[in-house]
């Protein structure tokens, strides 16, 4: 979807008093003159987001986006003046969907790769994460286990999980490539994992601590990959990309971003 530019104006005229003698009607007063209101609407952009990433991007039990990623953006938009709606996608086909204009950015705790930089912008980084690799309570997997490719490891497709184990370990030979596992979400590979489908559950660290919250399973360990979160927008669109840094530098500025990181434990 091309962004929706609303830059017409609507003229909103008010009703003119009229005054009836019979059939025939009497003209306003110079008091009752018609008033004319000039309302401009506002841009409209298209966000998509991961609908399974908290504290990042999800979607509540009443169908709204929520999350870290969500009330930023929400707070560039009132900073900027624009409006956004929020579409969760499919995080394989995301980055196809902004090429096809279908949304207008992906704001959903995206990781700034080179394969990513050479087919869309990022914004300035915003958050640096680092992955985290979750087991079964009780399991005997270690970190050097997962290091050594010992173990079944599932994650969420298209994500830097799935590409680091594919560069540290697959590619390597530590680790047979039917070994890992992978999935259109993350939940779904803790699900697995809790199934005893695989051994562990690799993501970005905050996610996994949200995603094992009331589940028998504990976080085992942290790998420091120090991943630049960015906005991923088109290419040709320098303007929302300047735009997008203005309010971004702004919100980081403020006191409200200390209160998101708060509010979504990120600290």
């Amino acid at each position: 979807m091309d962004k929706k530019i609303l830059a017409a104006f609507i003229l909103i005229v008010a009703v003119v008093t009229v005054a009836f003698a019979g059939c025939t009607g009497t003209p306003a007063s110079s008091e009752e003159m018609e008033e004319v209101i000039i309302v401009e609407e506002k841009t409209v952009y298209i966000v998509g987001i991961d609908g399974e990433y908290p504290p990042y991007s999800f979607i509540d039990k009443d169908g709204n986006a929520q999350g870290f990623d969500v009330d930023s953006a929400k707070w560039i938009a009132e900073n900027q003046g624009f409006e956004v709606e929020f579409i969760p996608m499919a995080w394989d086909g995301i980055i196809p969907a902004l090429l096809a204009g279908k949304i207008d950015m992906v704001y959903s705790g995206m990781t700034i790769t080179p394969e990513r930089l050479d087919k869309v912008n990022f914004s300035e980084t915003y958050w640096v994460a680092n992955q985290g690799v979750a087991v079964r309570n009780g399991s005997t997997v270690t970190m050097d286990d997962l290091m050594a490719g010992k173990v079944v490891i599932g994650t969420q497709r298209g994500c830097t999980a799935a590409d680091w184990i594919t560069e540290n370990l697959i590619d390597k030979g530590l680790m047979p490539k039917d070994n890992l596992k992978l999935y259109e979400n993350f939940p779904l590979a803790i699900a697995d994992l809790e199934n005893e489908r695989v051994d562990a559950a690799m993501y970005d660290t905050p996610v996994v601590i949200e995603s094992i919250q009331g589940k028998d399973v504990v976080k085992l360990g942290t790998i420091e990959t120090n991943e630049d979160y960015g906005i991923a927008i088109r290419k040709d669109d320098v303007e929302l990309l300047n735009t997008m840094n203005e309010g971004l530098g702004n919100l980081m500025a403020s006191p409200y971003w200390q209160e998101l990181i708060v509010k979504y434990k990120l600290a």
